[in-house]
């Protein structure tokens, strides 16, 4: 259970930081500072690098969290049921980013249709933003589960 929860706290750090650094630094500079073209470029590149690991983290993050739970049968803490329906949101949310708004942007970047592009950026920047806000909480209800229960 040890590896188990280390994969699933790592996992956790990796998507969640990375969206609190993208969402809280990347964002208001890039968007201060570049031009439309060069922004749109700029997220483009980042999601090609970051989402692989979005895309590892899920699967650590669900296959650990599965495991975790079959280990503590029934007697699993209701934090920890909390925890996975606000996780599956999470990933079905990502789901969504990934295969539509995220696509979009990259076939907009390529055919340098800034309007598009901008677009679905804003679609993946208010997503990820609500991504963020449900991964704060997800964290919340850990700690405060533990404490309390």
């Amino acid at each position: 259970m040890t590896l188990s929860l280390l994969l699933h706290v790592l996992s956790v750090v990796v998507w969640v930081g990375g969206m609190f650094f993208a969402y809280m630094a990347l964002r208001p500079v890039a968007a201060d500072v570049l031009e439309p073209p060069q922004r749109l470029t700029l997220w483009a590149g980042v999601f090609d690098k970051f989402f692989p690991w979005v895309w590892g983290s899920v699967l650590l993050i669900m296959a650990s969290g599965l495991y975790m739970l079959h280990l503590m049968g029934a007697g699993a803490p209701k934090y920890a049921y909390t925890m996975f329906v606000l996780g599956v949101i999470m990933m079905l949310i990502f789901g969504h980013v990934f295969f539509s708004p995220y696509r979009k942007l990259k076939l907009a970047v390529a055919a340098h249709d800034w309007p598009i592009g901008g677009a679905a950026l804003g679609q993946i920047r208010k997503l990820i933003g609500t991504n963020l806000v449900i991964g704060l909480v997800t964290i919340a209800v850990v700690f405060l589960g533990r404490m309390l229960g």
